[in-house]
């Protein structure tokens, strides 16, 4: 199932949890539009379409390091003093090194590390969390751990925390069911599906 559709069916689950709730217009936009991402939520994996979608070019980034790399050397032969500039210099060249290795893949990485690093500087739970998701999704196969019952599982805390930091009720709800609609679309017993989902991950590996 492509991303269109699972966007599609959390963002029902948003709608369905609005209607019973019978929130005002505002809210159930607010829990569609929840629902809709929750839903794409476990395809943020390494190979997931939804991670490169999300993330800056590779490229973009990359260039952007070598420029502040050059503007450090400039600056530091420029105005700093004998130890400053040969500390400046080297700092520079090391930037422009390191930044030759970034590619797509390190992108998710980089940008969980960016959402974990606001949480922390914000002091809120639900931010940070989200930053150590997808910091694990990063390094992990699609369709792996965030299509399994621990992803869920973790999916569900962050959902609970933003639940509470945002006082809605029906964000938990529509976060959690939006987020299993996604494996159940997923599943192998269904004909369009040739691959499955590995529910118990990291106890059983069989595909469901």
């Amino acid at each position: 199932m492509n991303g269109t559709a699972h966007m599609a069916l959390g963002a029902t689950v948003g709608f369905l949890t609005a209607n019973t709730l019978q929130t005002d217009p505002t809210t159930t936009l607010f829990l569609v539009g929840i629902g809709g991402v929750s839903g794409l939520m476990p395809d943020m994996d390494i190979d997931g379409k939804l991670s490169n979608r999300i993330t800056f070019s590779h490229k973009f980034i990359r260039t952007i390091a070598q420029t502040m790399g050059i503007l450090m050397i400039i600056y530091s032969l420029l105005e700093g003093s004998e130890t400053e500039k040969w500390i400046g210099v080297g700092a520079g060249i090391g930037i422009i090194i390191i930044s030759s290795f970034i590619r797509q893949r390190h992108m998710l990485t980089l940008s969980g590390l960016a959402v974990l690093g606001g949480g922390l500087s914000l002091q809120e739970s639900w931010l940070w969390l989200l930053g150590v998701y997808i910091i694990i999704a990063s390094f992990t196969p699609h369709r792996s751990y965030t299509h399994s019952i621990a992803g869920i599982a973790f999916f569900g805390i962050i959902a609970h925390q933003f639940e509470a930091f945002m006082g809605i009720d029906g964000i938990f709800t529509t976060c959690l069911l939006g987020y299993i609609s996604h494996l159940i679309a997923d599943l192998k017993c269904l004909p369009f599906n040739k691959r499955g989902v590995k529910l118990f991950l990291p106890f059983f590996s069989k595909e469901f």
